[in-house]
């Protein structure tokens, strides 16, 4: 006698984003559009594979460890360098551009000088960007709308937006065609209102993805997890507020803690696989790394799930 296998069956999908623009050398990239859990291919669709970006600071590191430094060489002297080594010799689909250098403690560079950074990265990487601010408020509100208005039409991706800073970012990125990162405290409900909030601007909500923030392996990686799945399962069952792909700069929490940046580059890489491996098994629509061997793992890791998942069924 067979069993039939009890198969969940959902009514709201997670919304689908489109970053970048056609004529970029990996052109346009898609994510988000699930109907069911990740690879759970059997009870819904995943018809966007979990993205791999390679995350760069536009100004030379001071605080990241050799291990994670010397895989650039010297690219990682000049932020244009060290972006096409991402694409041409790391193969990146995406870059994602960090305002380091605009903050007060690390050069408090001038908005022109970041902006003219910005540009000559997307002319000569060529790949789908987001741009995210230094983490500074007052500098951020300076900066991003000027980034912003000067990659207008390149489709891209900025953050990051919070519930106490989210105003000066949403209008701009309005304006200027891009979509919005929303980050909230490992909170659902923190993670709703700001959505919210966000699209009572006018923001479209299917150009919001939502960042959940996150912790490196060890650290109560396990919560986040559960924070993940609970909005998803939310919004598979209508909540569309709840229904944006989410995004995970999973590089910037593995390579600070110490188990990562203190015990050489081997065991640093697998840290930083760990932890996007299990974000991704969560629910992760794109993950920002730091080295490019983990960019490399993580995606030989999707790969090797999908085409197993795809013909799972038959």
């Amino acid at each position: 006698m067979s069993i039939e296998l009890v198969k969940e069956k959902y009514a709201g999908p997670v919304n689908t984003l489109e970053i970048g623009k056609p004529g970029l050398k990996s052109g346009p990239i898609v994510i988000g559009g699930e109907t069911g859990l990740p690879f759970m291919f059997r009870e819904g669709e995943m018809p966007n594979r979990p993205i791999v970006a390679l995350e760069i600071l536009d100004m030379e590191p001071t605080d990241w460890p050799p291990a994670l430094m010397g895989a650039f060489g010297n690219a990682i002297k000049d932020p244009v360098d060290w972006a096409v080594e991402c694409v041409s010799r790391h193969n990146a689909k995406a870059l994602c551009v960090r305002l380091q250098s605009i903050h007060p403690d690390f050069g408090n560079r001038s908005p022109d000088k970041a902006v003219s950074v910005l540009k000559n990265i997307i002319e000569r990487a060529g790949v789908p960007l987001i741009v995210v601010g230094c983490g500074d408020d007052e500098r951020d509100n300076d900066v991003l709308p000027k980034a912003s208005q000067a990659l207008k039409g390149e489709n891209c991706l900025f953050g990051i937006a919070t519930q106490s800073n989210y105003k000066t970012l949403t209008a701009t990125c309005l304006a200027d065609g891009h979509s919005i990162i929303a980050e909230s405290p490992i909170d659902c409900n923190i993670a709703k209102q700001l959505n919210i909030l966000i699209t009572d601007m006018g923001f479209d909500p299917s150009r919001i993805v939502m960042h959940p923030t996150t912790t490196a392996l060890g650290y109560g990686m396990e919560y986040v997890y559960s924070i993940m799945e609970r909005s998803r399962l939310a919004a598979f069952i209508g909540d569309k507020s709840l229904a944006m792909p989410f995004l995970l700069f999973v590089g910037a929490e593995t390579w600070k803690v110490k188990e990562a940046k203190d015990f050489g580059e081997a065991q640093g890489v697998n840290w930083e696989v760990a932890t996007s491996a299990a974000m991704v098994q969560a629910g992760a629509d794109m993950i920002v790394v730091r080295h490019p061997g983990s960019a490399k793992t993580i995606t030989a890791y999707i790969d090797k799930l999908i085409p197993r998942s795809s013909g799972r069924d038959k």
